[in-house]
């Protein structure tokens, strides 16, 4: 059974993997779209990691704290990214990005 720590994780990890790709997506509809390139990047390697947290936090896996660790790291640089661009697209992402990682870190430390 998941404590509610780990739910609200569970959440917001999949909640930022949606706002990421989001993100990506809109980013790519820019003019500038090749200015965007690490934020792309980055939108879509903390998507991944985000279902890949969520996955390993919803079976227990053995290594959930690794993932997560990890997790809080690419979605801080994902943030920090984000929070550059004056899109709103950039904006929100930034916001579920440090909200997944608040959480993530509140669940494993």
């Amino acid at each position: 059974m998941l404590t509610d720590k780990e739910i609200e994780c569970l959440r917001n990890c999949n909640e930022c993997a949606a706002a990421c790709l989001q993100c990506a997506s809109a980013c790519l509809k820019e003019t500038s779209a090749s200015s965007m390139a690490r934020c792309i990047s980055l939108d879509l390697e903390c998507a991944d990691l985000c279902q890949l947290a969520a996955a390993s936090i919803a079976r227990g896996d053995e290594h959930m704290k690794a993932v997560c660790s990890l997790c809080i790291e690419v979605c801080k640089s994902c943030s920090e990214e984000c929070a550059k661009h004056a899109m709103d697209h950039c904006q929100e992402c930034a916001a579920a990005c440090q909200k997944c990682a608040d959480s993530l870190h509140s669940m494993t430390h």
